[in-house]
């Protein structure tokens, strides 16, 4: 597995889960910050392979839009030895806008940066940062299906599980598809089952006590 890093800036905490339990399932290392100072400061500190920006929060006259601007269009030097190999960014951005907000896309539109219009789906998501993370050499190819890589497949197995129960079964590619608001529920969901069964067990233990 490739050793792919992530920095997400995001202050919506249904977005920040969302976003990190897909990207998790990918066994890639991602950190969460809410603040553009945060922002910069892991910049500075750490290499990432690709940034995802919460377009609200980033100021397009502010520093931080600036330097990622700079290195979401700058390319690594080629070695001479391989002067065929496609050149690669130095770190590539995605920015998640809103639907309202179409002087915001107009401008990434302009300036030629990615972005993502939220409500998005989990498979275009993921299809898109994929293609950016090739962008930066992080992965050798893109994804193409949920659950390609490692442990991708967990999200589907358990959605089909909990929903069966309801006497819904799935079988396109399309029942997959979560947006940012399914992906915060199935996470509640996931944890009140958790409680569940830590109640049941600590319950066991205490009659076995008794």
């Amino acid at each position: 597995m490739a050793d792919v890093a992530i920095l997400i800036l995001d202050d919506e905490v249904a977005s920040q889960n969302a976003l990190r339990s897909v990207l998790d399932l990918e066994t890639w290392r991602v950190c969460v910050v809410t603040l553009p100072s945060q922002a910069l400061a892991e910049l500075a500190a750490t290499t990432w392979n690709l940034v995802i920006v919460n377009a609200a929060l980033a100021d397009s006259k502010g520093p931080l839009f600036a330097i990622l601007k700079e290195l979401a269009q700058s390319e690594l030097p080629l070695p001479q030895d391989r002067p065929g190999e496609p050149h690669r960014k130095r770190l590539s951005v995605l920015f998640l806008v809103s639907p309202r907000s179409g002087e915001v896309q107009s401008m990434l539109e302009r300036e030629g940066l990615p972005y993502l219009q939220k409500p998005y789906h989990l498979h275009d998501f993921l299809e898109k940062v994929s293609d950016l993370l090739v962008q930066s050499g992080a992965i050798a190819e893109p994804i193409r299906s949920i659950g390609a890589l490692g442990k991708g497949k967990r999200l589907r197995t358990a959605r089909s599980s909990r929903d069966s129960r309801r006497g819904i079964m799935f079988a396109s590619r399309e029942d997959y598809q979560m947006t940012e608001e399914e992906m915060a529920e199935f996470e509640r969901e996931e944890e009140e089952d958790r409680k569940k069964r830590e109640k049941e067990l600590k319950e066991i233990k205490e009659r076995g006590r008794a």
